[in-house]
């Protein structure tokens, strides 16, 4: 294969989580013809103005995001469509021992930093959901840049932190033997996915070259979990993240590659929670099917490594 047989594709991720590894090596290396990654995600397909500092301008045939962005966007943008799980996320909370929290039921009434609307404040949902708590039995705190939240918890600003690596691997490392932490195996782990639209997939053009990039990440993912040291340049270099942090940080992720199985279930539960807070009324399941489309990950399963 040559990099020139197939049109360029334009790809919007963000660049600074650890997530986007696959995407980032399947574009340098996989992906044949012209690939590049810029800054930003799902707003790009469809021409919305992206958030500050996340954001490069310009249209994208595929796009990364966590499903929960993934929820949020789609409300008015009902096109949207997910291809991929490229990765998950395996989030965790870091508590500081001192401010009296030995269990999961100790975070109630105890100020967290995250940020809400995010997959990380979803995780922090289901997590209080394990102790029969509830967003409203703790003192969220939304904190921006989001190395702040590490300042704040080293600090005694907030008892505890949950938000994405490599933050989480900084905080645990701020606090040393004061930190203690709760996983979400079995509660919720984020599924960090390659969506397009479904104009995007109309278009046999378009599709033929999203179907090659699907393949791409997938053979890049591949290699990622046989050598995961062949991800961590790109990250160092996207996001600006030590090499020594990143590669601590590194298991806290599942580099999979396939369509999520249980995508719709996880879909499904999340727009209740969404809906609730954006004050309208949930999607149903029906509904919520239309934005997963597994015909390209199949198509891209058959076509050669």
């Amino acid at each position: 294969m040559t990099k020139t047989m197939l049109p360029p594709i334009a790809i919007h991720g963000n660049k600074f989580t650890f997530e986007i590894a696959p995407v980032l090596l399947a574009a340098q290396r996989f992906y044949p013809g012209e690939a590049q990654v810029k800054l930003g995600g799902i707003a790009n397909l469809f021409g919305i103005e992206g958030i500050p500092g996340f954001s490069e301008a310009g249209e994208a045939d595929v796009a990364t995001h966590a499903e929960t962005q993934g929820l949020r966007y789609s409300v008015a943008n009902p096109d949207l469509r997910i291809i991929l799980t490229v990765a998950q996320g395996l989030y965790r909370l870091v508590g500081r021992r001192s401010s009296g929290i030995e269990s999961v039921a100790d975070l109630k009434g105890k100020r967290i930093a995250t940020i809400p609307n995010t997959s990380s404040g979803y995780f922090l949902n289901r997590l209080l959901a394990s102790a029969g708590l509830d967003d409203l039995d703790v003192e969220i705190v939304r904190i921006l840049p989001l190395n702040n939240m590490v300042n704040a918890l080293a600090n005694g600003e907030v008892d505890a932190v949950t938000i994405w690596e490599p933050y989480m691997e900084d905080a645990a490392r701020a606090i040393g033997t004061d930190g203690i932490e709760f996983g979400g195996k079995g509660i919720y782990r984020e599924l960090f996915n390659l969506n397009t639209s479904a104009a995007n997939l109309a278009d046999p053009q378009k599709r033929t070259k999203i179907v090659a990039f699907v393949r791409a990440v997938m053979d890049a993912a591949a290699e990622i979990r046989v050598n995961p040291s062949a991800g961590w340049p790109l990250v160092h270099a996207s996001g600006g993240h030590p090499m020594e942090v990143i590669e601590q940080a590194w298991p806290h992720h599942a580099y999979t590659a396939e369509m999520a199985p249980d995508l719709l279930d996880v879909m499904e539960l999340e727009e209740q929670w969404l809906a609730a807070m954006d004050d309208r009324t949930p999607r149903n399941r029906t509904a919520l099917a239309t934005l997963i489309d597994s015909t390209v990950a199949e198509e891209a399963r058959r076509a050669p490594a």
